[in-house]
């Protein structure tokens, strides 16, 4: 009775929360005040994937929707993001019988990293990716090591690891694990023999703490390492990317399989590669993947285009807190090299957590704006004097610099002036704040 009645709380919930606009979560925490174990109390589809890591968790789980529904898949997954052991009751129940039987042939799983444990104590996933660990949210996540011990209890003996092969981190979960499928990038056009950004977290062994070396880095501490004292290095990977051309808009996967990037960042060839290495372990041809993938705009708003007066402007989507998300997002900007004005913007440090903590701004290498294609920075929001205080230990000569507190008298200002190209760099917590004072472009 009791597995029944959270059934339908949760779909009488689900229904009134689609009315509202709300409830994504709030129903699976109901259902599991009436029925804790309800997870293991249904009967789940034959394949669970789920998706989790520091960051590129939605935009892969969008990407192996899209795949498997091309081949003809039921797939069901958190399309609102709730993220968390709630979310996720919520989902299952909502697309089950009164029984207790869940109607898809998928079930797709992104889970929050801190989570994960918890939304896995009943069921495992039989496909797990982890896209990659680093420094996020320090308010939430403190040390990207505290990850990695809050996800390790939810791996399953059973469960197949696909893992990023070129993160030193996410990669010790192969350790003492028998099934494991290696994803990761051969050295090519955006690798660097340098380390590049404000630190270097890839410095030392997660395994041992000895010194690490590293042949070639694609960011931050991704790359082909091998650490000097111990056996930990980047092992051979099972599905690769073997050529990368960001001018053309292209990569190729393992020699013979051709993808056009929509979005030319890094971050969107290591997403790419998590999405068509899931899927492929799941039997799908790669004609189908590359296929979709080649047609496909991500839904999940991280990049917009937008006019501002006579600017054509794009939205780069950060998350606060997180700078490996603005470094690789200050690149995308730095490699385009068509003159351009850029907007920073923090209003908000956090959608959930109220905290004026800004020392993460320090984190991140505004320096990349130090070139030629940049002709003016805005900063924005209520943290512009943040920004400007961060901004006057960089390279970027101060005329180029303006501040504004206010957002919408920023946007008024750009609508009076030039013509060139805008990029906005900013968070989900503050980019309506942005879009309210635009003109969305269909992408």
């Amino acid at each position: 009775m009791r597995k029944l009645l959270a059934i339908i709380v949760c779909k009488f919930g689900r229904f009134v929360g689609k009315l509202i606009g709300k409830g994504s979560s709030m129903p699976g925490k109901f259902a599991l005040k009436i029925c804790p174990d309800i997870l293991s109390r249904v009967q789940l589809p034959d394949h669970i994937i789920a998706v989790t890591g520091s960051n590129g968790k939605t935009s892969t789980v969008e990407m192996i929707a899209a795949i498997l529904r091309a081949e003809g898949k039921n797939v069901v997954y958190n399309e609102e993001g709730s993220n968390q052991i709630e979310g996720v009751t919520t989902m299952v129940l909502t697309h089950s019988t009164l029984g207790g039987r869940m109607k898809a042939d998928v079930l797709l799983i992104e889970s929050d990293e801190r989570y994960a444990a918890h939304s896995f104590q009943y069921f495992h996933p039989t496909q797990f990716v982890i896209t990659n660990l680093y420094r996020d949210q320090l308010t939430r996540n403190g040390h990207p090591e505290w990850v990695y011990d809050a996800i390790a209890p939810a791996i399953h003996p059973e469960t197949e690891l696909i893992l990023n092969a070129d993160d030193p981190l996410s990669s010790c979960f192969a350790r003492n694990h028998d099934k494991v499928t290696w994803f990761g990038v051969n050295e090519c056009s955006i690798s660097s023999k340098m380390p590049f950004g404000a630190y270097h977290d890839g410095a030392y062994c997660p395994v041992c703490k000895a010194p690490m070396e590293y042949d070639y880095y694609h960011y931050n501490q991704i790359g082909a390492y091998r650490c000097t004292k111990c056996d930990h290095k980047k092992p051979a990977t099972d599905y690769t990317v073997t050529a990368v051309d960001l001018d053309g808009g292209t990569l190729t996967i393992d020699g013979n399989v051709t993808i056009q990037l929509a979005f030319r960042s890094i971050y969107n060839i290591y997403n790419i590669l998590a999405a068509y290495t899931a899927t492929r372990r799941v039997g799908v041809d790669s004609d189908v993947i590359a296929g979709v993938i080649n047609n496909y705009i991500l839904k999940n708003g991280r990049m917009q285009k937008f006019t501002l007066g006579q600017h054509h402007g794009t939205l780069l989507t950060s998350k606060h807190e997180n700078s490996i998300a603005y470094d690789t997002n200050l690149r995308y900007i730095k490699q385009t090299k068509a003159p351009c004005t850029v907007v920073v913007i923090v209003d908000a440090v956090s959608r959930k957590y109220f905290t004026s903590e800004t020392s993460w701004l320090w984190d991140i290498d505004f320096n990349q704006l130090d070139c030629a294609c940049v002709e003016k920075v805005l900063l924005c929001g209520r943290y512009s004097n943040d920004l400007a205080v961060r901004f006057s230990f960089t390279d970027i000569q101060q005329d180029k610099l303006e501040l504004h507190p206010d957002i919408n008298e920023a946007c008024e200002s750009l609508k009076k002036d030039g013509d060139n190209d805008l990029y906005v760099v900013t968070c989900f917590s503050d980019r309506d704040k942005l879009l309210a004072n635009v003109q969305k472009e269909a992408v």
